[in-house]
């Protein structure tokens, strides 16, 4: 075993991104030589409890991220020493390159339960490969962007900070996820290398540690705000209060010193925002803003706003980087067809959808949307637009879909107006709630019929 373990999963290693049964499954195809065409479609059968849609995000990341797997010699000799592989079907590995297609729905469309993220159409044995790295970088993306935009809407048009790195699950949470609240609509995001990336502004304060290494609160304010004209100051180090007042009496005795905001970051966030508020306000200081931060999560946010607190901008940390009150989806990954046949899995809670699939989504005059089709893939359905794009032909990534996935932000910014005002709400679904309206055509009803 190395004595150094690499921090991050380099692109040419995700191929072996795995589960050993994918692999064991390929060799056994390629031994019975099963080479038609499937169909696996992406999808998720329940809607958490306290989520009334999911922002579906990563898809198009993926599937482009597919197109490029391939096996290396080193990566084949890793796996030869394992004993578990006929040398053969290695050397075919060697050679192996994903030739199929991929539809999939645009990054930052809401979805629903049942509805296909994506759909596979290759080979059976590449889309059985893929099927564990798929899974795995929808599942992150779409559950942090699905947690990232309920605070974007508890903001009600206020900046959103992502404060999470440091308690995020891992290194490459902690980067794609910064990807997944662009798409939310986040404003800024403490994570350098994460912001860098994926081109989300940086944004940041300072630490308690820098306050208490100087002699006084003052001097740190004075220094820092000298070093980053336009900063924001944390006051809450010793008393939150008196960091206010110390703030304004060096605007007052420096009125040259650019300082943006001052950052709140314990107690009683509403009450305390109001006092500094006030405190500011009576020094002539209206223009320096008020952020909050300290375990907030879309609820806290709300009630501060209900409130009226004075808060101009969040910082969001722990509660959206794991999102912790839905941390999961239970994405599925199940073959529809196989050598041109429909395929049903029919155990008790987890029948699929036969055949391949395209999503319709009806909206109103007003552009509200009223429901949606599952439906066949060569269907039509009148008055309803179709949602699943081909991202991938043949193995190769169709560019003009991957620089619309780059506009995904501001697609989300529109589908949010469509939703029913309902779907926006925060709070936990009702057990009787009327759900958004998910029906399948009569195409796609038949089909199930017959299988």
């Amino acid at each position: 075993m190395s004595e150094t373990c690499p921090v991050q999963i380099a692109d040419h290693e995700l191929a072996l991104l795995t589960d050993l049964y994918q692999l064991t499954m390929l060799e056994a195809y390629w031994k019975e030589s099963m080479r038609e065409r499937a169909t696996f479609s992406l999808f998720f059968r329940k809607m958490p409890p306290t989520r009334r849609f999911m922002l579906a995000c990563g898809q198009q990341h993926a599937a482009a991220t597919i197109s490029r797997l391939r096996f290396t010699p080193a990566m084949l000799e890793r796996l030869s020493a394992t004993g578990r592989f006929h040398r053969d079907f290695l050397a075919w590995l060697g050679e192996w390159r994903f030739s199929g297609d991929i539809w999939t729905l645009p990054e930052g469309t809401p979805v629903f339960p049942n509805e296909p993220l994506l759909e596979v159409d290759a080979p059976i044995a590449e889309a059985q490969l893929i099927e564990s790295l798929l899974m795995n970088l929808v599942q992150l993306e779409t559950v942090l962007a699905s947690k990232a935009v309920r605070i974007v809407l508890a903001a009600r048009g206020r900046p959103v900070i992502d404060f999470g790195l440091r308690r995020m699950h891992g290194v490459d949470a902690a980067v794609r996820g910064v990807r997944a609240y662009r798409t939310a609509g986040l404003s800024g995001t403490s994570n350098v290398l994460g912001g860098l990336r994926h081109d989300l502004p940086l944004s940041g304060t300072m630490a308690h540690s820098y306050i208490l290494a100087h002699d006084s609160e003052t001097d740190a304010f004075r220094a820092f705000a000298r070093h980053f004209p336009g900063t924001t100051l944390l006051v809450d180090t010793h008393d939150t209060l008196e960091g206010v007042r110390q703030v304004i009496e060096l605007l007052q005795e420096e009125p040259d010193l650019r300082i943006e905001a001052i950052r709140l970051d314990s107690g009683d966030l509403g009450e305390l925002a109001r006092r500094s508020r006030t405190l500011l306000d009576a020094a002539g200081l209206e223009q320096v803003r008020i952020i909050a931060s300290s375990g907030l999560d879309e609820y806290e946010i709300a009630t501060l706003l209900d409130a009226d607190a004075p808060i101009d901008a969040f910082g969001v940390g722990t509660a959206m980087g794991v999102s912790a009150d839905a941390p999961v989806i239970d994405l599925s990954y199940k073959l529809t067809e196989y050598a041109g046949i429909p395929r049903v899995k029919h155990s008790s809670g987890k029948v699929n959808l036969p055949g391949r699939k395209q999503l319709f989504r009806r909206q109103n005059s007003e552009g509200t949307f009223t429901g949606d089709v599952i439906a066949r893939r060569d269907e039509v359905i009148d008055d309803a637009e179709p949602l699943l794009v081909p991202l991938v032909r043949n193995g190769s990534v169709d560019p003009d879909y991957l620089r619309a996935a780059e506009q995904a932000r501001q697609r989300v910014e529109g589908m949010l107006s469509c939703l029913p005002a309902p779907l926006r709400r925060l709070e936990r679904r009702a057990s009787d709630e009327t759900e958004y309206p998910v029906v399948l055509s009569l195409g796609l009803q038949s089909l199930a019929a017959s299988r």
